[in-house]
Order: C-alpha cells, then sequence, then structure tokens
C-alpha cells in the first residue's frame, strides 16, 4: 500500500443539486489496493450541506475537524472531532457545516459507493 501525501490526492469540488460549499478527496480505493472498499474525505466549507439523500449502501463516517450535523434516523445531531457515524443502506441523510470554520469527515464506502 503507498503512503500518499494529501498534496497528491485527487480533489474535486461537488457540483450537484442540493449540495453547497462541498468538495470530495479520494484516498485510498481498489486502484491502490483496498479491494471493495473506498476511503474519502469531505469537505464542507461555511455554511455547505450535502444533498439530503438515500443509497443502497451503508457507510462509515469520523469527524475531523469542524462543528457540524448529521440528519440520521429521522433526526439531525450536533458532531465534533472524533465522532463516528454508521448509516445504513437506505437510510436518508444529510451533513451540515454549523460552525465558522470548515468542517471535514472520512467516509468508507463499498466500492460500489464511490462512482
Amino acid at each position: 500500500m503507498p503512503l500518499l501525501k494529501k498534496e497528491n490526492m485527487k480533489n474535486m469540488k461537488i457540483n450537484m443539486e442540493g449540495a453547497l460549499n462541498v468538495s470530495k478527496m479520494s484516498t485510498i480505493d481498489g486502484a491502490l489496493g483496498w479491494e471493495g472498499w473506498s476511503m474519502r474525505i469531505f469537505t464542507l466549507k461555511r455554511e455547505g450541506y450535502t444533498p439530503f439523500h438515500t443509497h443502497p449502501w451503508p457507510h462509515i463516517n469520523y469527524i475531523i475537524s469542524g462543528e457540524g450535523s448529521i440528519f440520521i434516523d429521522g433526526k439531525e445531531k450536533s458532531v465534533t472531532p472524533g465522532d463516528t457515524a454508521y448509516i445504513n443502506a437506505g437510510e436518508k441523510h444529510q451533513f451540515k457545516n454549523l460552525g465558522e470554520g470548515e468542517f471535514s469527515f472520512i467516509c468508507i464506502v463499498p466500492a460500489e459507493g464511490d462512482k
């Protein structure tokens, strides 16, 4: 498994309906030896949010920095660095930045979730 430096990771702005001020950095995936899984880092700038959505795969999220919320289990829940959330397949969810700075989190999904 290679060592990936942040400056060499692919970072892209998310331009989709229902998203604002969101970028995704791709890290480790099947192409780099982690077959069947993908790890990404999402960053939401001030007032940013992901779409309110659902999909057929689960995912694990670890909060790296900032202040935010996750809409999960039918409720919006506050999260801070060090918190972890598991989102079931088919469960509606959304991430929001509630702070003044950036809100970042790791998201691990099965390979089908990172196309």
